[in-house]
């Protein structure tokens, strides 16, 4: 099967977005940075010598001058790569959310490309066995937030792996919107899915080789043989632009590490019945619904949320809720980045929203449980209970995650 052909799936909106306030690159920062692929290839791959290896990776997957680690690794003789394996929207990025490549041989390399989307356990086990693999390598980009689905495929693949006998390798890279704390609800097991398979905080504060390192002491009986190869010169404290490093979009709805910045709050809106931008061209940063409109920013400026502004938006989504319908919301404008709090910003704004639009509801599934990992969000929400003291019911159970957390940090 050949790979689906490529098409652009980030869509113009109909109402025009003022960008986010973003600090310079810092020359310093970005002088000492590398990530985990960088060393990997300073040290002559020598981690992975004499090893046939797959890498989990999609577009995301970049060198500082954005040539794909898949085409630099295929094109040195000192690497073994044999195959590919493609997550949610796929190796190269065609696919929608809720969609992959299915399997393909690379037309830029000619190795084999596996789906691993929707796959766990045996069955991706099964997937690792018959690439013939020796060595597994992941190297993704995340977002920091716990429903994003990459972080999950890690896992899955770190217990495939594990499943299958192989070595398991985290190239690590940036948590874009820092890595200074956790924030949020953590999830309750009952809750479990790929948008959350495992207890850790909606906003984890972690990199992906933290994480992974979390993911081997904590939840995985026996543990898979890995390594994480660590960034150099990664400060906790630091937002994505301070290294320079080039941002392609993990998936089609996360355009901008603005996006990024907001979205472990804002997808909150993915279980309600208003639009959280999806079909613009600022998702998550765009929210709204017909019927809604002025009295919401009112509302939701006149809590002093610190960091943030909240501007009357309309707007017409191309695709997903009210596609082609002009709607009313808001549009976050990030003003401090570091004082901001995305995950009690999602909170008022639900509250708030509940209370402005007699329309509001639920989705019928209650995704919102699912997004949360608790019921807490949703029952408080439709008792009247305030932001303050939503946020107030989870700070037990983060308190507990953030002293687990200490052990696997990498970086200062």
């Amino acid at each position: 099967m050949r790979r689906p052909s490529r098409r652009s799936l980030l869509t113009a909106a109909t109402a025009a977005a003022v960008p986010l306030t973003l600090t310079p690159t810092a020359p310093d920062a970005a002088a000492r940075f590398r990530t985990g692929f960088d060393r990997l290839a300073a040290d002559g791959y020598a981690l992975l010598a004499r090893q046939k290896v797959g890498i989990v990776t999609n577009p995301t997957g970049v060198t500082a001058d954005v040539r794909h680690i898949v085409d630099v690794m295929h094109a040195d003789p000192r690497v073994g790569l044999t195959a590919v394996f493609g997550p949610e929207h796929g190796f190269r990025g065609t696919a929608q959310a809720g969609g992959s490549e299915g399997r393909y041989d690379d037309p830029a390399t000619g190795l084999p490309v596996y789906d691993t989307y929707l796959k766990s356990g045996r069955p991706l086990a099964d997937v690792f066995t018959a690439s013939g693999v020796d060595t597994v390598v992941f190297d993704i980009q995340d977002v920091g937030a716990r429903f994003y689905t990459y972080i999950w495929t890690l896992y899955d693949c770190m217990e495939a792996a594990r499943m299958a006998g192989l070595r398991f390798v985290v190239l690590d890279r940036p948590n874009p919107v820092t890595g200074r704390e956790a924030r949020g609800p953590v999830l309750h097991r009952e809750f479990a899915s790929f948008v959350g398979r495992q207890p850790i905080a909606q906003a984890h504060g972690m990199t992906v080789g933290e994480l992974a390192k979390l993911f081997d002491a904590r939840f995985l009986t026996p543990p898979v043989e890995l390594e994480v190869v660590p960034m150099t010169g990664w400060r906790r404290d630091r937002f994505y632009d301070a290294y320079g490093l080039p941002w392609v979009p993990p998936s089609p709805n996360m355009p901008t590490p603005d996006t990024a910045l907001v979205y472990s709050g804002t997808c909150l809106f993915e279980g309600t019945n208003l639009s959280e931008g999806r079909g613009t061209t600022r998702p998550f940063e765009l929210l709204g619904a017909e019927g809604l409109d002025a009295r919401w920013a009112a509302a939701v400026n006149g809590l002093g949320l610190p960091g943030v502004r909240f501007r009357e938006a309309y707007f017409a989504p191309t695709f997903s809720k009210f596609q082609g319908r002009t709607v009313g919301g808001v549009q976050l404008h990030v003003h401090d980045r570091a004082a901001f709090d995305p995950v009690r910003t999602g909170i008022a704004l639900l509250v708030t929203a509940k209370k402005v639009w007699s329309g509001f509801a639920w989705r019928e599934d209650h995704w919102i449980d699912t997004l949360t990992g608790s019921t807490t969000v949703r029952t408080m929400t439709d008792a009247g209970a305030g932001t303050d003291e939503i946020v107030g019911a989870w700070q037990d159970e983060l308190a507990a995650f953030r002293r687990i957390r200490k052990e696997f940090l990498l970086y200062r």
